[in-house]
């Protein structure tokens, strides 16, 4: 989902038709009580397994902004290791590897904060040109030593740490997912507004609950959206870091 207000706004208008044609259905055929009890099991039901799954995906993506957020943090702490590490270079590699380090970090930094697609491409190849340049750098340096072999190894985990930070990006709830619970919303909200006892409150209904459910369906795409939701992954141990390095 691209857009979590273009979820709100399509699965409320959505929903809120399901509800009224459930409610056209009604006027053409009257319930008997035997009929109408079965139907308010079958809502009541259907309400429930929608609250299950919604419950479900929702869960899902709290667990991928939680893994976003942890994989922010670990790429300042990777990125912060090795800036202490370049001291075990040799002295002509010690000034560029960190400078080279503080361009990067910029450049994770507004990984974070962009929304254009665009500036984006634009990152991602300066990230990619900065990442070459510091794998260089710290091979031009290498000996077989101990010391120099943890400089390595920490360039490596600072390579690392932003593949699995892309990786947690890419990682978002399935399309089947969202096709199963907004067909058994649009369901449940169909049988909702046939079972209706009264046209009045039927009219009350049919706008309660699909603002309701748009609103849940609005909060797990906002979640599950790294880029455009409003709920997002704020890159303050990026930042603090880049304050210190840009500092020192």
């Amino acid at each position: 989902m691209k857009s979590p207000f273009f979820v709100l706004l399509i699965s409320f208008v959505v929903l809120w038709l399901s509800a009224r044609i459930g409610a056209e259905f009604r006027k053409q055929q009257h319930l008997e009580d035997d009929l109408r009890h079965d139907l308010d099991l079958i809502v009541g039901a259907t309400l429930t397994l929608l609250g299950l799954i919604i419950g479900f995906t929702f869960s899902m993506a709290v667990s991928r902004y939680d893994q976003r957020k942890n994989y922010e943090e670990a790429e300042a702490n990777a990125i912060g290791t090795e800036y202490l590490r370049a001291d075990l270079l040799p002295d002509a590699e010690q000034a560029k590897v960190r400078a080279l380090l503080r361009d990067y970090l910029d450049q994770r930094v507004l990984f974070y904060q962009t929304n254009d697609g665009e500036r984006l491409q634009q990152i991602n190849r300066a990230t990619a040109q900065l990442q070459a340049e510091l794998w260089s750098a710290v091979l031009a340096a290498a000996r077989p030593t101990p010391l120099l072999a943890l400089a390595v190894s920490g360039m490596n985990d600072v390579l690392n740490s932003q593949g699995y930070t892309q990786a947690a990006w890419w990682n978002r709830i399935p399309v089947a997912a969202w096709v199963l619970m907004i067909t058994i919303a649009v369901f449940a909200n169909a049988m909702f507004g046939y079972g209706a006892r009264r046209r009045k409150a039927g009219v009350l209904h049919m706008l309660v609950l699909p603002l309701v459910l748009s609103i849940a369906f609005f909060l797990i795409a906002d979640i599950d959206s790294p880029r455009r939701g409003v709920i997002r992954v704020n890159p303050q141990n990026l930042i603090s870091l880049a304050h210190s390095l840009h500092a020192q």
